[in-house]
C-alpha cells in the first residue's frame, strides 16, 4: 500500500545533474559526441524540421498542464521542479495515450509529454517519480539527443533517404546511449519523490500495469534479481538481442539498478546534502570512462564468457551437421 505519512521533502539546492547520472550514461554520451559524422547527421535531421514544427508535432494532440488544466498534475510538477531546483519551468502536456509513460523532447526549449494512461494507473507519489524522471532527462541535457533518436527511428521506419549508413550508425549509438540515460533519469525521479518504495512501485506498473491488489512489490523485486543474475546461455543471448531493439532497458533491470544505487548509500548521501553543486567543475571525461568501465566490467565479462561458450558449442554443432550431411550424400 502507498505510504500515507506526511511528505517531508528536501529541496536539493543547486544540485548538479552529475549527482544522479549513471557513469555509463555520461561515457556513452561523450563517446557518441565523438563519432565523426555525429554533428553532420544532427544538423541534417534538424535542418529538415526546426524548433517550432518539432514542438507542434509532439504537442498537436496534447493538452498543456496549468493551474486550470490537470491542476493536481500541475501541483506535483511544480513540486518536482522545486525539489530538483530546476532553473526553468518547462512546459508539460498530457496526451491521450493509454500506455503508462512520458517523454521529454525539444531542442532549445525542452518540454514534457505525459501519457494520460499514467494518470489512471499511478498514484500521486508514483506520478511525482515519473515527472522527476523526465525533468532529470532535461537537466542532464538529454532531450536534444532523445528527440533526434525518435526522429531517426521514424525516418528509418518510413525509408526516408536521409537515413543512410551514417545515420544508421548514429541510430545504433543513440539507442545504446538512450538505454543508459534511463538509468540516470531513474535516479533523478527517486530524488524528486524521495520515497524509494514509490519509485520501485512505478517501475512495477511501467512493466506490467495492474492495480495495487494485483501486484506485489517484493515479488517483483525478486523477479528483478533473478532476471539480472540468473538464466542460461540462451537467456543471455536473448537479453542482448531484445535490448538492441529497444529504446529503454527492461524495467526489471532498471529496478535492480536503482535498488543497487539506494543500497550503496548514494541516495541517502544526496539527501544529507552530500552532492555536487552546479557551480562545481564536472568530472573529466577520463574519469567517466573509468567509472563506466567499472560499471560494465562484471556484466560484460560474464556475458563474454557465456556467449563465447555458446558460439563454441554452436560451431561444433554446425561442423557435426555438415559432416553428417556429407556422409549421407
Amino acid at each position: 500500500m502507498p505510504d500515507e505519512s506526511p511528505r517531508l521533502r528536501r529541496i536539493l539546492r543547486e544540485i548538479s545533474p552529475s549527482t544522479w547520472e549513471h557513469p555509463a550514461d555520461r561515457a556513452a554520451l561523450a563517446a557518441l559526441r565523438r563519432i565523426p559524422v555525429f554533428d553532420e547527421v544532427l544538423r541534417k535531421v534538424f535542418g529538415l524540421f526546426g524548433e517550432k514544427p518539432i514542438r507542434l508535432a509532439f504537442q498537436a494532440n496534447a493538452v498543456r498542464v496549468s493551474p486550470r488544466q490537470f491542476p493536481h498534475v500541475h501541483e506535483r510538477y511544480v513540486e518536482v521542479l522545486e525539489t530538483l531546483d530546476a532553473p526553468a519551468h518547462y512546459e508539460l502536456f498530457v496526451s491521450q495515450t493509454p500506455l503508462v509513460n512520458a517523454g521529454a523532447y525539444g531542442m532549445d526549449r525542452p518540454f514534457i509529454v505525459l501519457n494520460s494512461g499514467s494518470l489512471r494507473l499511478l498514484d500521486e507519489d508514483e506520478l511525482t517519480y515519473l515527472l522527476g524522471h523526465e525533468v532529470g532527462h532535461i537537466l542532464s541535457g538529454h532531450v536534444l539527443y532523445r528527440t533526434m533518436l525518435v526522429l531517426l527511428i521514424q525516418l528509418a521506419q518510413q525509408g526516408f533517404p536521409i537515413v543512410g549508413l551514417a545515420a544508421r550508425i548514429i541510430l545504433v549509438a543513440l539507442l545504446e546511449w538512450g538505454r543508459k540515460s534511463e538509468l540516470s533519469a531513474d535516479r533523478a525521479g527517486l530524488l524528486a519523490v524521495q520515497q524509494p518504495e514509490a519509485a520501485l512501485r512505478t517501475m512495477m506498473k511501467l512493466a506490467g500495469g495492474g492495480e495495487p491488489a494485483e501486484n506485489d512489490l517484493n515479488e517483483f523485486l525478486q523477479q528483478a534479481e533473478e532476471y539480472r543474475k540468473g538464466g542460461d546461455v540462451a537467456d543471455a543471448v536473448f537479453k542482448v538481442l531484445n535490448l538492441m531493439a529497444t529504446t529503454h532497458p527492461f524495467h526489471v533491470l532498471r529496478t535492480a539498478e536503482l535498488r543497487d544505487w539506494i543500497e550503496a548509500g548514494a541516495y541517502d548521501r544526496v539527501l544529507r546534502g552530500e552532492y555536487r553543486r552546479r557551480s562545481e567543475e564536472p568530472q573529466p571525461y577520463a574519469q567517466d570512462l573509468a567509472a563506466a568501465a567499472h560499471a560494465y566490467a562484471e556484466e560484460a565479462q560474464s556475458l563474454v564468457d557465456q556467449v563465447s561458450g555458446a558460439v563454441g558449442d554452436a560451431a561444433r554443432k554446425i561442423r557435426e551437421a555438415f559432416a553428417e550431411g556429407w556422409k549421407k550424400q
